[in-house]
């Protein structure tokens, strides 16, 4: 099936006289005829559902069409993106390890990576992910775990260079994880080029409607997870049981040890009407993003005509420098987010957000309604001035997330905003 047919019909069929619509299952836990049966379960979770701690039936739906949307062999969503990332680290590292990271990745992540997971003694090294291949094999040790980037950086726009990242890691026999949040899988579905697992928040385009924060995993089942590096995965786990994941559950070993596991013990899982929330979402996510890509590249063009802009980023236009990337991994189209810089510094970008009437101004993106921010000020603030050279964050960028509305409306405020400058 197309991505169209997916969104709508993908994770969930109905069988004789049961709800068209995914129905809620609102429950904590599930009933069993005897204790033998839920042992049955806790032996192998596979047989049925244990608790809505970390598995819920309408949850459960909508990750089994997130991952046909990918391309992999299962998905489990999470409370947030930052819970995406954070257990997608957690689940083959541990203190005294390391992984290496794009440099150009949202300003949590960063944080996330650069402070939090110091604290808990695994190492972030970052790269530049527009690197060469001497400085990216460079960048690995022995303890290396895994190789991360984002499809389109948040929000610098740099587009990753699968070929080249998905070849260093595979070199050194590690995974490559990336976020996949702003391309989404209707643009682009990194499995097909060398991605092992994908994550996104689910809280942007998936969403779509801003009504609740998420993320999911989704694990391509491709990666050989016993070659000797991830002992987590190909040794028995002692607190379940004894299983080993990977003779266990073959390809579904790191999603399943994810769930089973981290998931266990953390509980940052999403509600049963979360789940439905976010499946109405996607429902109509492959039209909103032919939209929402129309939309940005008009209204990228217009920022190149305007005199008070000194930049225009968006990998959606042929004069970007990553356009090349977007041609050949996203089919040419590069989603709904532009950056701009403006001439006149931070203060022109303060005056130009604030004039603007139809954007909002909200710590938000890929919204169906057009949003701003200034990231330097908010989502990157916590950044040193070299962090967010880094990161590729000018003081004077403002993040334009291109909506829904008619593009002409769009256009004209950004006009009459640019007129206050």
């Amino acid at each position: 099936m197309r991505d169209e047919t997916l969104c709508l019909h993908a994770g969930y069929a109905p069988k004789n006289g049961e709800p068209r619509v995914v129905p809620i299952v609102q429950s904590t836990t599930y009933v069993y005829d005897s204790s033998a049966d839920i042992a049955d379960v806790f032996d192998d979770p596979t047989k049925g559902l244990i608790y809505s701690r970390f598995e819920n039936p309408t949850v459960m739906a909508v990750e089994g069409k997130i991952a046909a949307l990918e391309g992999g062999v299962a998905a489990m969503c999470t409370s947030s993106g930052q819970m995406a990332s954070l257990i997608s680290i957690l689940n083959i590292c541990q203190k005294g390890d390391s992984f290496i990271s794009a440099s150009q990745i949202y300003g949590g992540t960063t944080n996330l990576f650069a402070a939090t997971l110091k604290k808990m003694g695994i190492e972030c090294i970052f790269v530049d992910a527009d690197c060469d291949e001497a400085a990216l094999n460079a960048a690995f040790k022995p303890n290396t775990k895994a190789v991360f980037g984002e499809t389109i950086a948040n929000p610098a726009l740099t587009v990753l260079n699968f070929d080249l990242f998905a070849k260093a890691a595979h070199a050194h026999g590690v995974p490559l994880i990336v976020d996949n949040t702003f391309a989404t899988p209707v643009l682009c579905k990194p499995i097909q080029f060398g991605a092992d697992i994908v994550i996104h928040s689910t809280s942007k385009y998936m969403d779509g409607h801003a009504v609740q924060v998420g993320g999911v995993i989704v694990d391509s089942g491709k990666f050989n997870w016993d070659n000797g590096k991830f002992p987590g995965l190909s040794e028995p786990d002692e607190t379940y049981h004894g299983i080993i994941y990977t003779k266990t559950y073959g390809a579904a070993a790191f999603i399943t040890k994810a769930r089973m596991q981290i998931m266990r013990d953390f509980g940052a899982y999403p509600s049963g009407n979360s789940g439905f929330l976010l499946n109405l979402g996607i429902e109509t996510l492959s039209i909103r993003m032919e939209r929402y890509c129309e939309n940005a590249l008009k209204v990228a063009h217009y920022f190149e005509k305007c005199p008070e802009i000194g930049q225009v980023i968006y990998p959606g236009l042929e004069s970007d420098k990553y356009y090349p990337r977007v041609k050949k991994y996203m089919e040419g189209k590069g989603s709904g987010v532009i950056s701009i810089i403006l001439k006149g510094g931070k203060e022109a970008a303060r005056i130009f957000m604030d004039s603007l009437k139809l954007a909002s101004k909200e710590v938000h993106v890929a919204d169906i309604r057009t949003c701003v921010l200034h990231p330097a000020s908010t989502t990157h603030r916590q950044l040193s001035d070299e962090q967010l050279v880094a990161a590729g964050v000018d003081p004077a960028l403002v993040r334009f997330s291109v909506g829904l509305e008619h593009v002409d409306d769009i256009i004209a405020d950004i006009e009459q905003a640019l007129k206050q400058l």
